[in-house]
């Protein structure tokens, strides 16, 4: 009766102890010489709480230490019986989710192996804290051994190792535990039917997902969210917008991440209507006073190219915050608005990596390389966060700045940065030392570095580098070496036809058309282009005509290969039929196919028509002409003896003629016997290059001289047809 009497008075000590927060005082106070079965469970179980809200793994341990060690086996010689005492289970239990919270799954698994009796409660225990404790393999082999005693799980350990599946991406676990599930008729559970839509979910196994969530009698705002969800991270945006519309139709109103998810959904689907009717719900049902409502929506008029609605919901906006801001930001550099993209951006009050990588990507695609540079500037004083689609931006500017220096700079960057493993990144290095003529280092990167991160990108900055820089040779032998470890694509091949091309390889070229055709490639405008330019180079006209007619196309490319094609070939009067059939068809010219006309016009002898053509590109189409077209018209002038013409041209050239243009101006004034003309071009030559001296003599066969009246020759350059 003395010791029951001071048990009792221990436990309340200790129970007012715990009560005051003290917890350490309250253990000292606990007698190791009392069993547990003489303090009460509740003071145990106070313990317990207070040891886990204060997460001290040292205490955890001293009660788990004292339950064990009290509940073993009695050795005393009054003993009568073995019997182990009788501590309830309840409270093992509740110290092993104590010492799994505060950190050490070991003591866990220690005290769970230690236990006299073990229930449900205790495998749900020890199955839950190697959930949360990040080994969900374990978990799962838990509830294996658990189910093979005969013990039968609670929901709440079926949704516990349903998570475990999730973690470990576990397909086969996942539809063995539907199984069971189904078995212990749990299917009107619908936490345990949406945890098995997830699970499938995210094993992406999407059809199963779906049968799982039919299987729900009367699934929650929190079911439709998770399916919604799923089917949009799987990349069918399609069926999550479906399932969004479904859900309206059965009557449920959806969480606002739900509409949040369904928004996104229409934004990677490009499904521009079906976007506008959610906006129209968002609106009636007041889903508008959400931020990340309203970040979707205006994300998703962005993506789907309305700008303009975007960007009157945006100014609309009382509250713009960064991933709204952002959103208009991604969506006007997307759309080639850099400046409007610019100023919002220059407004922000905060920038994140996403707005600035936003930016830098605009200005590559506006081609824009010198404002890109700039920003990365701005970027490097503002913050030190980046990663590789940063570099990756600033890369690809200096790879169309043709600025090998800078690249190198942004290598050395990315390698401090330890950015350099990064695939993208070596591809965009790849690409820029290719492009910038520096070809050992891409085959460096390429072949040594990248291993077996190599793919068809990484070949065709290859590729393509070597033919951009006349080695055609090491360009096919590159594409046969790819074909061991990457599939060709049209790029590929467009660059290989291209290699073709430059050293008149028409078996080689045959075979890559031909190996296109067996193997089912689509042969776009882009690889015709290539195909009639290679056979039009090695004097196989008639296939060029054959590739060309194979299918009506608007791009200006093509026909621009074709009427180059025409040139080479000696075909000069067709290709000015088909330059004269693009005006007829609307397909607007660009400065290759004037620079291809001229060069017909060449060939033909049809200067005056030749003129018109330089005429009309800059009045008509506002083309300003490069240095190739005023070589064009020099050598249609002089070759064609328009002496006086060809001198009237040159005064009206906005710049000096470059040494070359002065060395065909000479040759044709002593065809034609032009000396005052000639002496200056002599001039000119011998200024630019004085080791080696030309002087002006008239050819003997000269057919005009400085004595023939200029009577009847036109005497300026200016508005002659």
């Amino acid at each position: 009766m003395a010791a029951a009497a001071a048990a009792g008075t221990t436990a309340s000590a200790v129970s007012a102890l715990v009560a005051s927060g003290r917890l350490f005082t309250a253990l000292d106070a606990l007698p190791a010489s009392y069993s547990s079965s003489q303090i009460p469970s509740s003071v145990y179980a106070s313990l317990l709480r207070l040891v886990t809200s204060c997460r001290s793994l040292a205490a955890a341990r001293r009660i788990a230490s004292h339950l064990a060690s009290s509940s073993a086996p009695s050795t005393s010689a009054s003993s009568t019986s073995t019997s182990t005492s009788s501590s309830p289970s309840f409270l093992f239990n509740r110290a092993i989710e104590s010492l799994a919270v505060c950190g050490s799954l070991t003591d866990a698994r220690e005290l769970f192996d230690a236990m006299p009796r073990r229930d449900g409660g205790s495998w749900n225990a020890i199955i839950s804290a190697y959930s949360r404790g990040g080994d969900p393999a374990e978990a799962v082999s838990l509830f294996s051994a658990m189910n093979s005693r005969g013990v039968r799980p609670k929901d709440v350990t079926l949704a516990s190792v349903l998570g475990c599946c999730a973690k470990c991406v576990d397909l086969r676990g996942t539809q063995q535990l539907h199984a069971h599930i189904a078995k212990r008729d749990f299917q009107s559970n619908v936490i345990l039917g949406t945890a098995l839509v997830d699970v499938y979910g995210k094993c992406f196994a999407l059809s199963e997902a779906r049968r799982a969530f039919d299987g729900i009698a009367k699934p929650s705002a929190i079911s439709w969210n998770v399916v919604i969800r799923r089917y949009l991270l799987a990349g069918m945006g399609d069926m999550a917008v479906d399932m969004f519309f479904r859900m309206i139709w059965a009557g449920i109103r959806p969480l606002v991440y739900t509409v949040s998810h369904a928004v996104l959904a229409c934004r990677d689907n490009g499904a521009l209507e079906e976007g506008r009717c959610i906006h129209t719900f968002v609106l009636r049902h007041g889903y508008e006073k959400h931020a990340h409502v309203r970040s979707s929506v205006v994300d998703m008029y962005a993506k789907c190219g309305a700008i303009d609605a975007a960007q009157r919901l945006f100014n609309l906006a009382q509250m713009k915050d960064v991933v709204m801001s952002t959103s208009i930001v991604s969506g006007l550099a997307a759309c080639g608005r850099i400046t409007d993209a610019k100023q919002v951006f220059d407004g922000m009050e905060e920038h994140n990596l996403v707005s600035w990588n936003a930016m830098l990507t605009g200005y590559v695609k506006s081609m824009d390389m010198t404002g890109a540079l700039q920003l990365f500037q701005q970027m490097r004083q503002e913050t030190k966060e980046l990663d590789a689609v940063t570099l990756g931006s600033v890369l690809n500017a200096c790879t169309g700045l043709l600025d090998l220096g800078k690249g190198e700079e942004v290598h050395a960057f990315a390698f401090k940065s330890g950015l350099i493993s990064n695939p993208f990144l070596k591809n965009a290095l790849t690409r820029m030392y290719s492009k910038c003529g520096c070809l050992r280092s891409a085959e460096r990167l390429l072949l040594f570095e990248m291993g077996s991160k190599r793919d068809s990108y990484s070949w065709n900055s290859l590729i393509s580098g070597y033919e951009r820089h006349s080695m055609s040779e090491a360009a096919l032998h590159a594409l046969s070496e790819m074909q061991y470890e990457a599939t060709p694509n049209q790029s590929t091949f467009s660059s290989a036809l291209a290699a073709c091309a430059n050293i008149f390889l028409l078996n080689h070229g045959k075979q890559i058309h031909a190996y296109m055709i067996r193997n089912g490639y689509v042969i776009d405008d882009i690889l015709r282009s290539a195909l009639i330019d290679m056979y039009s180079k090695c004097r196989l006209f008639d296939y060029s005509i054959s590739v060309f007619e194979a299918g009506q196309s608007q791009d200006a490319i093509l026909w621009n290969s074709m009427i180059f094609g025409c040139a080479y070939n000696g075909k000069g009067e067709y290709g000015l039929e088909l330059f004269f059939e693009m005006s007829k068809q609307g397909i607007q010219p660009d400065s290759v196919t004037f620079l291809g006309a001229l060069v017909s016009c060449i060939s033909e002898g049809h200067v005056g028509l030749g003129r018109s053509y330089f005429t009309q590109m800059t009045d008509e189409y506002n083309i300003v002409p490069r240095i190739e077209h005023y070589e064009c018209m020099i050598e249609l002038l002089g070759k064609h003896g328009h002496m006086v013409e060809l001198e009237d041209f040159i005064e009206h050239m906005p710049f000096e003629p470059t040494t070359a243009m002065w060395l065909r101006i000479f040759d044709c004034c002593r065809e034609y016997g032009n000396r005052k003309l000639g002496e200056r071009a002599a001039k000119c030559i011998n200024d630019s290059n004085p080791l080696t001296p030309v002087r002006f003599e008239i050819a003997p066969d000269c057919n005009y001289s400085d004595d023939d009246s200029e009577e009847s020759m036109p005497t300026s350059w200016e508005g002659q047809n």
